[in-house]
């Protein structure tokens, strides 16, 4: 990675290097010029109106640009917005269907004490990342043999679903539902397939689980506002189904695969910046606008030296070098990164 970033420096540098030398180059033979030629002084000054219109256009065209960018990134981040609110909100379905299974008395005989008790503190990630070595708990929990039937997986997944933190260590009793998930949690949540436990316990291993999993033991009322809120989150995926491992099976299956995925998504669009390109074209911008413009035009006003009328015209050559030498992997870098 490290050689990587050094050619990708380099590729830049050298340019930089060379429009550096040209600029250098270019006020020490205009000034050599000027000082034993006298009409190329009058030359230079003929020239001036033309290369100010000329700077004075690629400057506007620049700053058109920035502003057109500008303005679609805005309405990027606001069309971001308003679907990440619909995204939220059945996160928010999601999570209180999962706090109404977490709560319910389908889990094993002492399986929550064990988990909320001998193992308080410990989290989904932690499990699924023990190999870095910086849970104890963790490694102890996988060690461990007990007989709640690899159920113990499901509940910590689940509990992973109802966090707000990516660390947070102790659920509370009623889930919270911020504005916005963050970025971090949604990605740790995709990053462990979160959700997918339920296709896999209640679908594709259901046979194996369904002795330590009593979908019946889950009141009615319960079974019902677990199939309302499905609804609301998606009233076609879920119009003909009942409460059932199937339909559990369906529901995690869909908020893998349709709902988070988006919702990270969106996310990068809402959180999106600038690229480097624009901080690129803006440096461009205030080189023309001042060697370009301004400087050429104080040249007029003040009486100043011929000096800045050729270090102006040295800058602006060397910028517009600069530009054609770097502009297309600046604006590939952009496009792919």
């Amino acid at each position: 990675m490290k050689k990587k970033s050094f050619y990708k420096d380099l590729h830049t540098l050298i340019p930089l290097v060379f429009s550096g030398l040209l600029c250098i180059g270019l006020i020490f033979i205009l000034w050599q010029k000027t000082t034993l030629l006298l009409q190329f002084e009058k030359q230079l000054i003929d020239l001036s109106s033309i290369f100010i219109a000329i700077s004075g256009f690629l400057s506007l065209f620049i700053l058109l640009y920035l502003i057109l960018f500008a303005v679609n990134l805005k309405k990027n981040k606001e069309s971001g917005v308003s679907g990440l609110e619909a995204l939220n909100q059945k996160m928010h379905d999601f999570r209180e269907i999962i706090e109404v299974l977490l709560q319910s008395k389908m889990w094993l005989p002492g399986l929550k004490e064990y988990i909320d008790e001998e193992f308080a503190g410990l989290t989904f990630f932690q499990v699924k990342e023990f190999y870095k070595g910086k849970s104890k708990l963790a490694i102890e929990f996988l060690q461990e043999k007990n007989n709640y039937a690899d159920t113990e997986n499901l509940y910590l997944e689940l509990k992973s679903l109802v966090q707000t933190e990516v660390k947070q260590k102790h659920i509370p009793e009623s889930i919270t539902k911020p504005e916005f998930y963050k970025k971090e949690l949604v990605q740790k949540w995709l990053e462990h397939k979160c959700g997918s436990g339920l296709w896999y316990y209640f679908g594709y291993k259901y046979g194996t689980y369904k002795n330590a999993l009593d979908l019946e033991s889950i009141y009615e009322r319960h079974q019902e506002k677990i199939m309302m809120l499905a609804n609301s989150i998606d009233s076609k995926a879920f119009e003909d189904s009942s409460f059932n491992e199937v339909f559990l099976s369906k529901l995690g299956e869909y908020i893998t695969n349709e709902v988070l995925p988006k919702l990270y998504q969106l996310q990068e669009k809402s959180s999106e910046k600038l690229p480097p390109i624009s901080r690129y074209l803006y440096l461009i911008f205030l080189l023309l606008v001042f060697f370009g413009v301004l400087l050429p035009l104080a040249y007029f006003l003040f009486s100043l030296s011929i000096l800045s009328l050729i270090i102006s015209y040295a800058f602006v050559i060397s910028t517009v070098f600069f530009i054609s030498t770097t502009f297309f992997r600046f604006l590939n870098n952009s496009v792919n990164n």
